[in-house]
């Protein structure tokens, strides 16, 4: 996957994000949702990690197309 398109999948993620948000007019998010959205978030996060992972990889002079998504659990394990 090239960058341009994990920064179209991560505009297609938020857009999801800020859709489900603002659908709950200030009333709670169902179960169904809030499930929804925190894997929207986890697929975020991911997507986020590997657009760094590439940059990262290219600044240093090595193959962009060797980054790989990280699973959910690592990638969620960061601290900001």
């Amino acid at each position: 996957m090239q960058d341009a398109e994990i920064v179209g999948e991560i505009h297609k993620l938020m857009q999801q994000e800020h859709t489900l948000e603002r659908s709950h007019d200030g009333s709670e998010l169902s179960a169904e949702e809030q499930d929804k959205l925190h894997r929207i978030e986890e697929t975020l996060d991911q997507c986020w990690d590997l657009l760094r992972q590439r940059r990262a990889r290219r600044a240093a002079g090595q193959d962009p197309d060797a980054a790989a998504v990280r699973p959910k659990n690592v990638v969620e394990g960061y601290r900001q």
